[in-house]
């Protein structure tokens, strides 16, 4: 039993099984005022309609209960209160059995088969059991139900079996994904919980084919990026050992800075990918933040309105930081901040007097290690990170020139809800 089918098929049968179980025991064991007793208390009461009253003689009630029995076709006996036999007619039935609960009649057992036992307003009660010819034989029940129950299991199969013939698939899909095929997908099929497990499955798999092919291409443009620095200082080192000059040392250092701030940025950039949520949120004044990062760049303001959103103050910092670097490094001073509030948006905008960017270019600058020139410096990841930042806070960055301020870059982020 360890296909889903084949438990979900036989919890059916099974629950019908106890339906009719239940039902039954309903019948035989319910309360005076079942539908059943009420139908045996109105039977009683014809009965004692057609038959002599209780004090008739013994042969009328005889021939009564004769004549009832050729009319019915049925086997009956008549007892009194005491349940003693009156009369009877055709074989022998069991006395009425009378029990608490069970006043108005009921189920009897004798050799002969199952009987009803009817009571009658005056106290006596009336025996019936259909003749033998008129009464189903248990080979014929049990085929009436055997008949039944197939007819159930026939019409539930293709139901059960096409449940988890769609979990098979799910199964096939994440097995396939598990062996390295990242473009697995399963069909969603229906709009029931397993349509909407298919679903999350797909949408998962779209998540870690893009995890996956972002670090890739991560790995693969940082491998190519860290060689110029790694051999910028490999001959500086060498040019330092031959002849000791200071500025050899400089520009040793200066290689190794920069080699550190890559790294951290491919870190980042990784890091950011990989969570995809904020870690630490606290209450940050952009404007404040603005101004701080303003004063590490010459030439550089930052003006508007206090702005409070929530965030992760670190991201936020390094994102403010990285379009004043790009600023200073591919513009011109001065370079202006700004913060101000729009609708239920927070808006910081970089402004320097550079040539701007050109409209072709101003979505791939955003794509990790991507430059407009050939010899252009910096590793390409300082806007990919702020375009990141920006999202992961429920915002968005963009190239917004102005007419007159060609160069320009605008960031949206959400109010604080507080």
């Amino acid at each position: 039993m360890r296909r889903l089918f084949h438990k979900i098929y036989l919890t059916i049968i099974a629950s019908l099984f106890m339906v009719a179980i239940v039902a039954g025991a309903g019948w035989h064991l319910g309360p005076n005022g079942s539908p059943a007793n009420q139908a045996f208390e109105l039977a009683g009461k014809l009965a004692a309609a057609a038959l002599p009253p209780a004090e008739a003689a013994p042969n009328a009630q005889q021939d009564a209960l004769t004549q009832l029995t050729d009319q019915l076709d049925a086997d009956l006996a008549l007892f009194d209160a005491a349940e003693r036999l009156i009369a009877s007619a055709g074989d022998p039935l069991p006395p009425p059995g009378a029990r608490p609960g069970h006043a108005k009649g009921g189920w009897v057992r004798g050799a002969g088969g199952p009987a009803w036992s009817l009571s009658l307003p005056d106290r006596r009660w009336l025996v019936v059991r259909p003749q033998a010819h008129h009464r189903p034989s248990a080979f014929g029940l049990i085929l009436f139900l055997g008949s039944i129950a197939l007819l159930v299991a026939l019409c539930a199969y293709p139901f059960v079996r096409g449940l988890t013939r769609r979990l098979e698939r799910l199964q096939a899909g994440v097995e396939t994904l598990g062996a390295g095929n990242l473009a697995a997908r399963v069909k969603v099929e229906g709009r029931d919980e397993v349509a909407g497990l298919a679903a999350s499955f797909n949408r998962a798999a779209s998540r870690i084919e893009e995890l996956v092919s972002a670090h890739r291409l991560l790995l693969a443009n940082a491998s190519h990026e860290l060689r110029t620095p790694l051999s910028r200082i490999r001959l500086g080192i060498e040019l330092y050992r031959e002849t000791g000059a200071p500025r050899h040392k400089a520009d040793l250092e200066r290689d190794i800075a920069e080699l550190d701030l890559l790294i951290d940025e491919i870190l980042l950039a990784s890091r950011l990918d990989a969570v995809g949520t904020l870690q630490r949120t606290e209450e940050v004044d952009l404007l404040a933040l603005s101004a701080e990062e303003a004063a590490r760049f010459d030439d550089c303001a930052a003006e508007g309105e206090p702005v409070i959103i929530r965030g992760e103050a670190n991201l936020l910092r390094r994102l403010i930081r990285n379009l004043l670097e790009n600023a200073s490094r591919h513009g011109k001073p001065p370079i202006r901040v700004e913060v101000r509030r729009q609708g239920a948006s927070a808006i910081v905008e970089v402004v320097d007097h550079g040539q701007g960017i050109a409209a072709a270019e101003r979505e791939h600058i955003f794509t990790p290690f991507h430059r407009l020139k050939a010899d252009a410096q910096g590793s390409g990841l300082g806007l990919s990170l702020v375009r990141q930042i920006a999202r992961l806070h429920g915002g968005d960055a963009i190239v917004a020139p102005r007419p007159g301020e060609p160069s320009c870059f605008r960031v949206t982020l959400p109010l604080s809800s507080g």
